[in-house]
């Protein structure tokens, strides 16, 4: 697993692309690089937000997508990341 998809997987930058106040299935998250430099990539997400339903269980699915500018250090480690 590479660093980004590590980060991506626990950062919470991404709720902000969840419309209906679910969880990410990070299962079900998919990156691909825009752009890539020494010390900043762009990516595009997708995932599959989890829903509840009224009684706190599973409910259903929405597809969610959007770009991230990622900040790297000299170790190819995520510093910083804004959601576009």
């Amino acid at each position: 697993m590479s660093e980004i998809e590590k980060y991506l997987k626990s950062c919470r930058e991404l709720t902000r692309l969840c419309s209906q106040n679910g969880w990410i299935d990070n299962r079900s998250l998919h990156y691909t690089v825009l752009l890539e430099t020494a010390s900043e990539v762009f990516v595009e997400v997708e995932f599959d937000e989890l829903l509840r339903d009224g009684s706190d269980k599973p409910g259903g699915r929405i597809s969610c997508c959007g770009q991230l500018h990622l900040y790297l250090d000299n170790y190819g480690h995520v510093v910083r990341v804004d959601v576009l």
